[in-house]
This record gives C-alpha cells, structure tokens and sequence, in this order.
C-alpha cells in the first residue's frame, strides 16, 4: 500500500481544523446574536403565582407595586434593563413573604413565584400581630384575615417561645386545630378556648402537650358515646397522666 505523503496529510488536517474553527465562530455568532436580540426584547406580561392562594396575605397588586421600582411598570423595558436579584430582594424584604423567585421567558413574560409566611396563631394584648410557622412576630394583614387561634394573656418577648410550642402542639393535630378557638396565657399556663363546646381546658404548662393531647381525644370519644359534655365546665390537662373533669 502506497503511504500518504505528509503534506497532504496535514494539508487535511488543517483544513479540516478550519472548518472547525469556522463552524464555531457561526455558532457563536448566532449565539451572541440571538442572546442579545433577546436581552433587547421589550417585557410584555407579568405572571404572580402564589405558592398556596388559599391563604393570601399579600394582594397581587402589592407585588406588582413593589415590582415596579421607580420604572413606572415592569413592561415595555428591555430584559437586560431588568435586576432580577434586586426584585428578589425587594420582595424578600416584605414581611408577609418567606422566599421569592422572579424570572423572564422565552417570550418576554415576567414570572414571580412568591411562598408566603405561614400564620399559626394571632396575639391580641397591647399589640397585635402573627405568630408565623417559624415563632416569629409578623405583622396583620390589611387585606386579608387568616382564621387561626386568638392569643391573649401575658404573651412577652421572653415566653413567645413557650407560646410558640403550645400552638405548635395545637395546629399540627387536625382536630385540635379546629377545635380550639383561643389561648390564654396565664404566667407560664395555658387555658385553650373551644370553638364547639361550652368547657375550657385547663392545658397547664408547654410540656408534654402531645400526650396531652392524646388523653383528651380518649376522654372526648368516651364523654361523646355516653353523651356527657355538655355536663363539663372544665377539663384539666395539667397532669399528663390523667383527665379531671369538673362538672357544671
């Protein structure tokens, strides 16, 4: 077999480098091009999705006032002319908003996904605010009320904490979030308001709020059969082994 003489080997090979380096540049070129015929596109729509709409505290034209940042409307500017961090940041900095992401399609539309705070409980004593799913004060909505458990008494900086356990035992079992109405506070006690039953019950300290919890769901379920709540004042929790009852 004859060899191939050199020369035309590199020959090849340098040609077919060109045609490399050549094909590249037309890609990139039409990248550059393309990337910025997009930068330069003007925003035409604004899309706010709230991660639960069940519960709103925060009204979709607020998030698009604070979108707006001086610039009159988020539309007709260009994509590039767009600060997608410092939106974030601005909506972040809301106090009804635990996390948010803006980003801009394809086609020109700016999309907000906004996760709000989550309230577990009101305070109502010489001021009022939200108690959120982190035990940090929020403030009231002004458009929107969330129906969650009253809390009154002695609630301070220093026992918001120990207040935060006991509506946190509360909420997270289904029946106890929607039985119970109100909290009062009583030094370092809790007496919980029903929104269904003429009694209180005398829940006593934070500790060991889910047995007690359990106790009462047997009691309930026997006082149900034998058709007895209505003759209670009063059920007392504060000892985690047992129910004492007292009657009318």
């Amino acid at each position: 077999m004859e060899s191939i003489p050199k020369k035309s080997f590199f020959q090849t090979q340098l040609f077919a480098t060109i045609k490399l380096v050549f094909i590249f540049g037309v890609v990139a070129f039409l990248y550059a091009f393309s990337s910025g015929r997009s930068n330069r596109r003007l925003l035409s729509k604004l899309e706010v999705n709230f991660e639960h709409p069940e519960q709103l505290l925060l009204a979709e034209k607020t998030v698009n006032n604070l979108l707006i940042q001086n610039k009159g409307s988020i539309k007709n500017i260009t994509k590039e002319a767009l600060d997608l961090s410092r939106l974030e940041k601005t909506l972040n900095s809301n106090p009804f908003v635990r996390k948010s992401n803006v980003y801009v399609s394809v086609n020109g539309c700016v999309g907000v996904n906004v996760l709000q705070k989550t309230p577990r409980a009101r305070v109502h004593t010489n001021e009022t605010y939200y108690i959120d799913e982190m035990g940090e004060k929020m403030p009231i909505s002004p458009n929107f009320a969330v129906r969650v458990p009253l809390v009154t008494g002695d609630v301070t900086k220093k026992n918001l904490k120990d207040v935060f356990k006991v509506v946190q035992t509360i909420t997270s079992d289904s029946f106890f979030k929607q039985s119970v109405s109100g909290i009062v506070v009583m030094k370092n006690k809790y007496t919980l308001l029903l929104r269904k039953f003429d009694f209180v019950i005398d829940f006593g300290t934070s500790a060991n709020g889910k047995r007690k919890i359990e106790n009462f769901k047997a009691f309930y379920q026997k006082a149900k059969k034998d058709k007895t709540l209505h003759q209670y004042k009063k059920v007392n929790l504060q000892i985690a082994s047992q129910v004492i009852c007292t009657k009318k």
